[in-house]
């Protein structure tokens, strides 16, 4: 009797789990097939999206505050869910494609039209599912001051053993002209490039570098520089240079030479001549008639790297 109990009892759970796992499959078909209707469903959702304005020309700046505009969108349930996820709903526009007409002094306007497409790419949507509440958005443009300076090269280049950069590496263009506030501009005096970061290098190269505009605080039409850097093989040279005065006195000194160690570029070793330094003379202790005058190296070739020179200080003698 107590088998046929168990039997009986394990048979009505078989059929009450049975009737339940049913229950539940209904219940979640029926469950997607209302979330399907609902979200196949169009509704109108009141937004605001803020702009974003890029590709300023480069004399003005937009000095209207932050903007945001209102908006409907008349879309089915999949992209209200797909909207809702958008956290940062800010829309770029590119002022170098958008058709802006002046409507006073520094205002100017463009149809809300073109930001409404912009939304729609961004949702995936129609333009045409989107009703926006002005017809133009206003913005207000001021013309920059502006300056002219020179571009200056940041190098970090290291050179491979017994070569070195031979003279000043070229940048094209070699100045530009930026705009920016006039309490910016006042301030400004050279612009520099991103950095060039060059290693073992042996030989001539060329760089495209953008140039460093502070981060947005100036501007320029161009945005970039190329520079041209010659690399050539140095060697050690030792020159005796004569010590002489510039003007008519006539004088001799103790020693004649100045001896220059400097590395020369080996196309340049056969030209560098004596002729090419000049070795100058402190006058101002010859006339307090000290018994021994500062000497010092003066002008070089700019493509010599000057190591050391000897001796720094001379004696001399006046020759009637």
């Amino acid at each position: 009797m107590t088998d046929e109990l168990n039997r009986i009892k394990q048979k009505v759970e078989r059929t009450n789990k049975h009737s339940a796992f049913t229950f539940l499959i209904f219940l979640v078909i029926s469950t997607a097939a209302w979330f399907l209707v609902k979200l196949s469903e169009n509704y109108v959702t009141q937004t605001t999206f803020r702009l974003q304005m890029e590709e300023v020309q480069a004399d003005k700046w937009i000095s209207s505050d932050e903007q945001s505009v209102k908006m409907s969108l008349n879309i089915d349930g999949f992209h209200t869910l797909r909207y809702k996820m958008i956290r940062d709903r800010v829309v770029t526009i590119p002022l170098n494609e958008v058709s802006y007409r002046l409507e006073n002094g520094n205002t100017y306007s463009f149809s809300s039209q073109y930001v409404a497409e912009k939304v729609a790419e961004k949702l995936n949507i129609n333009a045409s599912d989107i009703t926006m509440n002005d017809a133009k958005i206003y913005f207000t443009l001021d013309a920059l001051k502006s300056k002219v300076v020179p571009v200056v090269l940041q190098s970090n280049v290291t050179t491979a053993r017994q070569y070195d950069i031979y003279g000043i590496p070229t940048l094209d263009p070699s100045s530009v002209t930026v705009y920016g506030p006039q309490e910016v501009i006042d301030t400004i005096k050279t612009v520099r490039t991103e950095p060039l970061i060059m290693n073992n290098v042996s030989q001539n190269f060329n760089a495209t570098l953008p140039l460093d505009l502070l981060g947005g605080r100036i501007h320029s039409n161009v945005k970039e520089v190329k520079a041209e850097v010659q690399v050539e093989k140095f060697t050690e040279m030792d020159v005796e240079v004569p010590i002489k005065m510039t003007d008519s006195l006539k004088m001799r000194f103790f020693p004649e030479t100045m001896t220059v160690k400097c590395l020369v570029a080996m196309r340049d070793y056969a030209s560098i001549t004596p002729e090419n330094f000049v070795v100058a003379v402190d006058k101002q202790q010859l006339k307090a008639m000290q018994p021994l005058l500062d000497v010092r190296l003066a002008s070089w070739p700019p493509t010599v790297q000057i190591l050391s020179t000897r001796p720094d200080k001379v004696e001399y003698l006046i020759v009637q």
